[in-house]
């Protein structure tokens, strides 16, 4: 009886969480760009001034991978990055609530785009690495109304949230395939259609998916799904990300091959090239970065440290 009444518990308190976040989406879709950034301009304060974990988080993280920073540059770039944060948070809830003429207008470039679309054009195919940097929720968006997408993704840990995470994500055109092995198997085919496969690289994997390997100088555990995608297919591989502009004047989507050996033979090496790959767009626009992320926190175990399990 117990175990009936904790089951429809964890049911309806799924769809509560859902209501709520569908309504709190809803009205800050309604919010333009200048204000939605205005407002996630002074979240991004609120957050600094409360001195909470997010801003120890951001803290710990900078201290960690940049080092050749003084502490009044790394403590300037934390403030700004929670600003950043802030902005990202409310943007995007506008951004999934925007048609595509709209998503459309605050893009006021895509550079680089081209080669993508001549690999797609041409039945080739390609793979995206999308960093957490900028707006890559609204960048995924662009892209997606642009070429055929599948966007692989982690589900969240409460099943109802995924339906409002695909259901978003979605709204122009693109698949989700979930990071498991069916969403493997519908990249792949993906892929071998000729269209394009989004990742974002830099989460860490869940146990048994993963290897360590630096990651701006700390041992961080990283994805082995990229190399497999592209040893089994041979696809060009791109970053893209959405630079914000200020003063809210829109976004800089921003592409370029990758060059560095991420289907190398070792995975070790594979995966330490990958880093590789979002430290040098991380450096590009610091501030925009998600350092709010605990990506050392997890081992190749798949525990935290200090022997906690912990789930992303």
């Amino acid at each position: 009886m117990k175990k009936r009444l904790d089951t429809t518990w964890g049911y309806w308190r799924g769809r509560l969480r859902l209501a709520a976040a569908r309504a709190v989406l809803a009205a800050l879709g309604w919010l333009p760009l200048p204000a939605a950034q205005r407002l996630g301009t002074w979240l991004g304060r609120l957050a600094w001034v409360m001195r909470g974990s997010t801003r120890r988080t951001i803290e710990a993280n900078l201290a960690q991978c940049l080092p050749e920073l003084d502490d009044g540059q790394r403590k300037t770039l934390a403030r700004e990055t929670l600003i950043e944060t802030g902005k990202g948070v409310v943007e995007t809830a506008s951004a999934w609530h925007w048609d595509q003429s709209d998503v459309g207008a605050v893009v006021r470039t895509m550079d680089g785009f081209e080669p993508i679309e001549q690999a797609i054009e041409t039945g080739r195919g390609a793979i995206l690495l999308a960093p957490h940097i900028g707006n890559w929720e609204l960048g995924g968006l662009a892209t997606g109304a642009r070429v055929p997408t599948t966007v692989m993704y982690r589900p969240p840990r409460e099943p109802a949230m995924e339906q409002l995470l695909v259901e978003f994500r979605a709204r122009f055109g693109a698949a989700m395939a979930p990071a498991n092995l069916g969403g493997v198997r519908k990249a792949l085919r993906a892929l071998k259609r000729g269209e394009l496969v989004a990742i974002l690289p830099d989460q860490a994997p869940r146990h048994g998916e993963g290897v360590m390997a630096p990651f701006f100088g700390q041992p961080a555990l990283t994805m082995t799904l990229i190399r497999t995608l592209t040893r089994r297919t041979g696809v060009p591989v791109f970053t893209g990300w959405a630079e914000r502009l200020p003063d809210a004047r829109g976004f800089r989507i921003h592409y370029a091959p990758v060059t560095e050996p991420i289907d190398h033979d070792d995975p070790v090496e594979a995966a330490a090239a990958l880093n590789r790959v979002v430290e040098r767009v991380v450096r590009e626009n610091p501030s925009q970065y998600q350092w709010t992320y605990r990506r050392f926190r997890r081992q190749a175990s798949g525990r935290a440290r200090g022997g906690q399990r912990r789930e992303d």
